[in-house]
C-alpha cells in the first residue's frame, strides 16, 4: 500500500489536465505551519470488523537552503508495520524542497521500495520557464504546479471561510512525469473523533477516479484540524478490499496552539 501517496489523496482526486482547468492557488503565502514541525499518521486496514494498525507514516518540516534559496525541506516517510513486512514490505521516501516565499516547489525526490519494486526520480522544477526536469524526462508545466508533497502543505494555507458547503477547489499536480488537474469538494464543519482524541474539523470529499485501490466516487471523506494550523486529522475510505483509516497519532512543534482539540 502506498502510504504516502494515499496521504496524498486525502486531499485530491487526480485528473488529467484540460484546457478548462483551472487554478485557485497561486499567490497563497504560508499561514498555517513551520520549520520543525513533525506530524505522524498510522494507517489502519480493515477486512472484517477489525481496524488493524497496517504501517505509518511521518511528516517533517526543515528550513534549509537550496542554490542560495530558503528552501522548506519538507519529507514523507512511510513504512509498513514489521508483522506486515512478510506480506508487502513498504519502505518510501518522499521530499519537496518549497520556496519559502511563493510555497513553490523546486525539486522533488521519490525513493520507494514497495514489495521490491523500487522507483527512484529526481525532478527540478523552474517556474521561469515553466519545466519541470526529471531523470527521464521534461514536462512543460502550468503556473503554480505542486508536487504530491508540497501539495498538501501548499492545501494547508487555503482559507476555507471563502467557500460554501459543495465547492470545488482546484489546482495542478506533477507525479510520474505527467501533470494533473486536482480538485476537494468542501462539504463543511463538524466535529470528529480519532485515535488521537476529539476534534472541531473541516470534512472533504474528493471524487476519486476508480482504479485498482480506490472505488471510484465521493466515498472518501477527509478530516482537517478547524484552526490555524490545519492539520490532517483522518482519512476513510472504502478500497477494493476491505477499508483503510489512516489517523493522526503525534505531532511536534505545531505553529499555533491545538485549538480545535475537544478531548483527548
Amino acid at each position: 500500500m502506498r502510504f504516502l501517496l494515499l496521504l496524498i489523496v486525502c486531499l485530491a482526486t487526480i485528473r488529467p489536465v484540460s484546457a478548462q482547468s483551472q487554478n485557485e492557488f497561486c499567490g497563497l503565502t504560508n499561514t498555517s505551519f513551520r520549520a520543525g514541525e513533525v506530524i505522524t499518521f498510522k494507517v489502519y486496514y480493515n477486512l472484517g470488523k477489525l481496524f488493524v494498525g497496517a504501517g505509518e507514516a511521518t511528516f517533517t518540516c526543515n528550513l534549509e537552503k537550496l542554490n542560495g534559496r530558503d528552501v522548506y525541506h519538507i519529507s514523507g516517510d512511510g513504512k509498513t508495520f514489521r508483522t506486515y513486512d512478510w506480506f508487502f514490505k513498504v519502505r518510501d521516501k518522499y521530499e519537496s524542497f518549497v520556496d519559502t516565499a511563493s510555497l513553490q516547489p523546486l525539486r522533488f525526490i521519490r525513493n520507494v521500495n514497495e514489495g521490491g519494486y523500487k522507483i527512484y526520480q529526481n525532478v527540478t522544477f523552474n517556474h521561469t520557464d515553466n519545466t519541470a526536469v526529471s531523470n527521464e524526462s521534461t514536462l512543460k508545466i502550468p503556473k503554480c504546479t505542486q508536487d504530491v508533497i508540497s501539495a498538501i502543505y501548499y492545501a494547508r494555507n487555503i482559507n476555507f471561510d471563502k467557500y460554501k458547503p459543495g465547492d470545488k477547489i482546484y489546482f495542478n499536480m506533477y507525479l510520474d512525469e505527467k501533470l494533473y488537474n486536482i480538485y476537494i469538494r468542501y462539504i463543511g464543519k463538524e466535529t470528529v473523533s480519532t485515535k488521537f482524541g476529539k476534534f472541531r474539523a473541516i470534512k472533504f470529499a474528493p471524487l476519486l477516479i476508480q482504479g485498482t485501490m480506490f472505488e471510484g466516487g465521493e466515498k472518501m471523506l477527509v478530516w482537517v484540524s478547524d484552526d490555524g494550523n490545519k492539520v490532517p486529522l483522518r482519512v476513510d475510505s472504502p478500497i477494493s478490499v476491505g477499508s483503510i483509516k489512516v489517523d493522526m497519532v503525534e505531532y511536534k512543534n505545531l505553529r499555533y496552539n491545538f485549538t480545535s482539540l475537544i478531548s483527548k
